[in-house]
């Protein structure tokens, strides 16, 4: 019992050890300005990767090809990306305003430009999370394109085997037959080491509107460079530019979002009303408030949280925008991001609704102590901290320095859960910084009991704050889970909002010591069960309870403070 219990925290001591040692490295390979993935300099991140075998990236450490993973991946990599030889991570350097089309891949909201047929740029606002982030993804990709091109080299000269050659010939085509494209997914599955239902199973995910094969031109230019790297030495290469090597961390794009939001409360007079900061996303505030007004009839027919499914539909565009123009009419304000951090704002001024959610004395109060809601996209990772901090920091407004009257700051965010399912909600008690022993306890307003009775199980304890959700395995997180750290879930932001919140109220003065805090969180996966990680689809509707649960309890404290 002793000893697997012995070989069970060492092989979490290893895989922290090489999240650790990852870090490390990329800070150094962006210090250094470039590094070859499949070098000698990329080296310690391919071992620390296939060391810490991720759960994410399935089986990655063997040589059959992980399908999953590599849809994962290529949803948040720009459209191509398999393509090139050169990956040149920038800051916002003026590309928007050039001929280049910006890419954004469907997963992650970041503009990409492919500069020619060998170089993509990607621009990188959002700090150093998505740095980490991206490098991540490319050395899983990388290593999977050297498992291609290890199944189809014959010798040294670089020939290659009839699977290789018949996979070329399909992709070169303009069209193919159901007949010539199942032939050259017979093909592609010898050359991954999986099925053909494997196969066939995973290639509609990869289609786009405008590109049915896009499948096989992925297995192929993955394979093609790892092919031309290993015969002819023409090495990929990733490079940061100067001026993201110079801006970074300084806050640049942060303090412009900041100074946006602070510039409309106090040219529309809000700053001395009590403030309530919530980090969420763009609808379920605005649908909790206004649907009620805005879907009458149809709420007459559904319950609330029906109604709700329909408009988490993207196809119901139609009763979405009735409650944007109700909501657009009745005191909210949308503020369109345009400083790069990809994090867009809603402020609503409660004045002007005619109700507050479940308060009686709403319609009692003056309009001064009526709350204003500046809701804040999700942030990532690092960039919690960059953006919470410079909004919180007083405004110079005509030689005066005006503080933000913020009463309380509620966190909903998604999570991995370690002890339940999709859908599952995690209150915290204290928030853990992953490869440290940082900790950040707090009085969280939200507690088990608020969300409890309504069908879906509710957990509370410490939430992990990781530095990739793509790099946790399941060692280190049945570690967290068994340890006396009690931690019940992982998730990227936490700590950032803390330290910032907590550096605002208790040291530096800008926001008052007793401001309330409220988090909350919902499960996007099980990382610990086969099947119910993050590559294993979207949350689908089974997000939208929690969602809304947890809006509707944030919204009733805050009304009836």
């Amino acid at each position: 019992m002793v000893n697997l219990k012995l070989m069970g925290r060492t092989r979490a001591q290893e895989s922290t050890n090489a999240i650790e040692r990852m870090y490390i490295t990329m800070r150094h390979l962006f210090n250094r300005g470039f590094y070859k993935p499949m070098g000698i300099s990329g080296e310690t991140l391919r071992e620390s990767l296939l060391t810490l075998r991720p759960e994410i990236y399935g089986t990655i450490a063997e040589e059959k090809v992980e399908l999953d993973g590599l849809l994962y991946v290529i949803e948040r990599l720009p459209v191509g990306i398999e393509q090139c030889r050169f990956i040149n991570l920038t800051s916002d350097e003026g590309y928007a305003n050039s001929h280049f089309q910006p890419i954004v891949p469907p997963k992650r909201r970041r503009n990409c430009y492919r500069i020619d047929e060998e170089q993509m740029n990607i621009e990188v606002t959002r700090g150093r999370s998505e740095i980490y982030d991206i490098l991540t993804h490319l050395t899983f990709m990388f290593i999977e394109s050297h498992k291609i091109m290890r199944r189809v080299i014959i010798d040294e000269e670089g020939s290659v085997t009839r699977d290789w050659k018949k996979l070329e010939a399909a992709v070169m085509k303009s069209e193919l037959s159901q007949n010539e494209r199942e032939i050259a997914l017979t093909h592609t599955a010898n050359i991954l080491g999986r099925t053909f239902k494997e196969v066939t199973g995973i290639y509609p995910k990869f289609m786009t509107p405008e590109n049915e094969e896009r499948f096989l031109q992925i297995i192929y230019w993955l394979g093609k460079l790892a092919i031309d790297e290993t015969i002819n030495n023409n090495k990929r290469i990733v490079t940061f530019s100067p001026v993201l090597r110079e801006r970074l961390g300084h806050h640049i794009h942060g303090e412009i979002w900041a100074d946006t939001i602070k510039q409309y409360l106090v040219e529309n007079n809000l700053m001395h009303r009590p403030i309530h900061i919530i980090s969420a996303n763009m609808h379920s505030v605005m649908n909790t408030l206004f649907s009620p007004i805005a879907l009458q009839e149809e709420l007459k027919e559904k319950k609330s949280m029906q109604v709700y499914e329909d408009l988490s539909n993207s196809g119901n565009g139609q009763l979405r925008n009735k409650v944007m123009k109700v909501a657009l009419e009745n005191g909210m304000k949308f503020i369109e991001d345009a400083s790069g951090t990809n994090i867009d704002v809603q402020v609503f001024d409660t004045a002007k609704i005619k109700d507050g959610f479940r308060s009686p004395e709403f319609n009692v109060k003056n309009d001064d102590e009526k709350p204003v809601l500046l809701v804040m996209d999700y942030a990532f990772g690092e960039q919690a901290y960059e953006t919470m901090d410079e909004l919180l920091k007083p405004y110079r407004f005509e030689d005066k320095e005006i503080h933000l009257n913020v009463d309380s700051v509620s966190i909903m965010g998604k999570a991995g859960i370690l002890d339940g399912g999709k859908g599952d909600i995690m209150i915290p008690t204290a928030h853990l910084f992953e490869g440290t022993a940082d900790n950040y306890p707090f009085y969280n307003e939200l507690k088990k009991e608020d969300l409890e009775g309504n069908g879906i199980k509710v957990v509370d304890g410490s939430m992990i704050t990781v530095l990739g959700t793509s790099l946790q395995n399941r060692d280190i997180l049945r570690f967290f889970q068994e340890s006396t750290w009690d931690v019940v879930g992982l998730e990227m932001e936490g700590v950032h909002y803390q330290k910032a919140i907590q550096s605002a109220s208790r040291l530096r003065g800008n926001i008052k010591e007793d401001v309330k805090v409220r988090y909350a969180y919902y499960a996007s996966d099980n990382p610990l069960e086969t099947g119910s990680t993050l590559a294993s689809g979207g949350l689908g509707t089974t997000g939208v309870k929690p969602t809304y649960l947890i809006t509707e309890k944030i919204l009733e404290q805050i009304f009836n403070s």
